[in-house]
């Protein structure tokens, strides 16, 4: 039996942040029932064509789930909406703000009417405050958060690559319904979960946040060097290739500077001698560590790192990331059937002794419709008048 299997959840979802907490759970088992427009679908869909011919964000957010496709906003979904309530463990959304209030279904409605029902709402800035109504993007959230202030070079501010303020939200939702889950299973009463971007994030400033407010400076850009921490970042060899290290305390610093530097008098130099020594005189340090390493090649100064256990890792593409040796020596990939084919997935990042994550297909767009509206008792000739209405 998998973890959540039993587990209904409805979500209107979009985009990236509630899909993510939303495939996590259909991941363990449960059963995750995904409303999209009527002929458009979540807009995720149609965010690029790169993955023979679907979207990239959207084959990665909704393995494993059903598409139903439902007008909301139509008088007759009503009545969808609720025989689809009242037999979900848990309702999840990332509308625009104010959204499920006026379709009737705002956080107070739904506890009200299912009172075993979870609902979790995941929103920018969250359900009361100053920017409640706003809009929010992933790119926005960043720069609101500061993020951007510190994520860059010396010259120029850069967004995290990945959609890092949804994947924060998603996650956080993800742990908030099992935890409610968990408390519904010991008070056999539901709850709100409610995480806004802003404050998930806000949760992994956390280290910028203490150091800048209680240090009285900001962690400088760094580009792919650390701000706080030296040497830590990207070194070239002789060859061009580019080796990435990092050293945590003394005693590695002595390995480094015997081991592979193989100038163990480095490691008493009164600029390097402790890691505030070593950030204040950077450009000194780099310069002895590049003199070294310019007269060596890459797989030669990685064996050093190795042999003197000091942590290091290759720049790799997105393509070469794909053929990782470690995770195929894991088994870390997976097939899934897509509308358009079988692709690989990587298997959920937490490995659970003795559950196989359910890695189901892609839907295509409303291909649930019709069985979930025959289990929930609409007879075929209102299927079929909704259909040519667009209603579903």
């Amino acid at each position: 039996m998998l973890p959540l299997e039993g587990v209904t959840v409805l979500s209107l979802e979009q985009a990236v942040a509630a899909p993510f907490a939303t495939r996590q759970l259909a991941d363990l088992g449960a059963r995750v029932i995904k409303i999209e427009r009527p002929g458009v679908g979540d807009f995720a869909r149609s965010y690029d064509a790169t993955v023979q011919g679907e979207s990239s964000h959207f084959v990665w957010l909704n393995r494993s789930k059903q598409s139903l496709t439902l007008d909301v906003k139509h008088p007759e979904a009503a009545e969808v909406l609720s025989r689809l309530l009242s037999r979900a463990d848990v309702f999840v959304q990332n509308l625009a703000p104010g959204a499920t209030g006026r379709l009737g279904l705002s956080a107070e409605t739904l506890r009200a009417r299912y009172p075993r029902l979870v609902v979790c709402e995941i929103s920018g800035y969250g359900s009361t405050g100053p920017y409640r109504d706003r809009k929010a993007y992933d790119l926005l959230v960043q720069a609101e958060a500061g993020l951007l202030s510190i994520t860059g070079t010396p010259d120029e501010s850069v967004k995290v690559g990945i959609s890092v303020a949804d994947i924060a939200a998603g996650m956080y939702a993800y742990s908030g319904i099992l935890t409610a889950l968990l408390m519904r299973h010991q008070t056999n009463a539901g709850t709100v979960v409610e995480v806004s971007m802003l404050e998930a994030l806000g949760e992994w400033m956390s280290y910028p946040y203490y150091y800048g407010v209680y240090g009285g400076t900001p962690p400088p850009r760094s580009g792919a060097k650390h701000a706080v921490i030296a040497p830590y970042g990207p070194f070239a060899g002789g060859d061009g290739d580019v080796v990435y290290l990092g050293i945590q305390n003394e005693r590695e610093w002595k390995l480094f500077c015997a081991d592979v530097l193989r100038s163990p008098e480095l490691a008493a130099d009164p600029r390097f001698d402790s890691n505030a020594r070593r950030v204040a005189n950077q450009r000194d340090l780099d310069l002895e560590i590049e003199t070294v390493f310019s007269a060596l090649a890459t797989p030669e100064i990685l064996e050093r790192l190795e042999r003197a256990k000091i942590a290091s890792g290759r720049m790799r593409t997105v393509a070469q990331f794909a053929e990782h040796e470690q995770l195929a020596a894991r088994s870390r990939w997976c097939d899934v059937e897509t509308p358009s084919g079988t692709i690989r997935a990587t298997l959920p990042p937490a490995t659970i002794e003795d559950v196989k994550p359910v890695m189901a297909s892609v839907p295509s767009l409303g291909e649930a419709t019709d069985a979930v509206l025959d289990e929930l008792g609409f007879d075929s000739s209102t299927v079929r008048r909704w259909r040519d209405d667009g209603v579903i």
